[in-house]
């Protein structure tokens, strides 16, 4: 399984060879000949971050014992820059540094939280493996433990995320949301120690790192539409390195492909990347992914929605179902207006 450039899905035997565009270079943790013997896997330096990074550490190591796999700490663009909005920062912020490792030959793989990871991937670099998903719900944490109904008038609300700001000030105009950046523990802790009377988090951050006991409040994936990709790792390899996506085949799951395809070809149909006020959420079933998206105005005042359903193999397509739909209903006009306030 290889997803390319454009969000394209192809089988490892699809195709011909031909038209694959590799990187010329070689890594030293990699022999000329024969098997891999070591993989560096570069990885932000957040907690949560590591934690997903030596997962697929341990993953490997559990189905190929005499591999060794370590890690290198990459810096990125958004975890320099803490004083300020991520909003204008533009694109892979959190990704851009670790690919050019990765194009480079300074690491072998790419862990990435998925929902980070551009729909448009760099020239010779494709995601080969996405594992096992995590919830991807949001989650609202609150020191009184008082879900978002019960909050009082006025109440301050802490996120980072444009997307999750529109949608509650749809669901409550009357909440004050601010920007609250940092790790899932320095948001915490400015819960605890500010004027802020919540926060809204990925419960998958919280389940990998946390008691899942701290959340007040699980979001349902219509009443607030999660992030495209949230919950999914995406490890991400250079075009043409069989023997390292040979590796990650035993951390492939089709489920999760499937869903975080069609919601990135929401995404990528609609051009948003996820700074804008996009959600996508898709759910794989016995045999049937259902899809929905959101599109909405910052200040919560107008929420766009479309929705559909299929079969796995066609994931791709209906994502451009879905964000056919959201344009038929407004949703490029509402997009431009964001863009031309920027």
């Amino acid at each position: 399984m290889k997803i390319r450039s454009k969000n394209k899905v192809r089988n490892n035997d699809a195709g011909d060879s031909s038209e694959r565009k590799s990187v010329k270079q070689e890594t030293s943790s990699i022999a000329p000949q024969g098997k891999i013997k070591k993989l560096v896997i570069g990885t932000r330096g957040s907690q949560l971050a590591l934690w997903q990074a030596h997962f697929v550490k341990n993953q490997l190591e559990r189905h190929f014992p005499t591999l060794e796999v370590s890690l290198k700490t990459i810096k990125t663009t958004g975890d320099t820059i803490q004083n300020r909005s991520l909003v204008g920062l533009g694109k892979g912020i959190f990704t851009k540094e670790i690919e050019n490792a990765l194009l480079t030959g300074t690491i072998d793989l790419a862990v990435h939280s998925l929902k980070d990871l551009p729909t448009e991937l760099p020239e010779g670099l494709c995601i080969a493996a996405i594992p096992t998903r995590e919830d991807p719900r949001d989650v609202l944490v609150t020191d009184t433990g008082s879900p978002l109904e019960d909050l009082p008038e006025g109440a301050k609300i802490g996120t980072t995320s444009p997307r999750r700001k529109a949608q509650l000030l749809y669901i409550r105009p009357d909440l004050q949301v601010v920007d609250v950046r940092g790790n899932i523990d320095t948001r915490l802790r400015k819960l605890y120690e500010t004027d802020l009377d919540g926060i809204i988090l990925a419960a998958a951050g919280i389940k990998r790192l946390l008691d899942p006991e701290i959340i007040t409040q699980f979001f349902d994936t219509e009443q607030m539409v999660p992030a495209v990709g949230q919950g999914a790792l995406g490890i991400e390899v250079r075009e043409g390195d069989d023997r390292v996506e040979q590796l990650l085949l035993p951390l492939h799951d089709p489920s999760a492909t499937a869903e975080t395809t069609a919601e990135r070809a929401v995404l990528e149909s609609l051009g948003g990347g996820c700074q804008v006020p996009i959600g996508a959420h898709a759910k794989h079933v016995a045999g049937e992914l259902s899809l929905i998206g959101a599109v909405c105005h910052p200040d919560g005042t107008r929420r766009i929605v479309g929705s559909t359903t299929g079969t796995p193999d066609i994931a791709q397509h209906l994502g451009g179902i879905v964000a056919e739909k959201l344009r038929n209903s407004g949703a490029t006009e509402l997009l431009k207006e964001q863009e031309n306030d920027k």
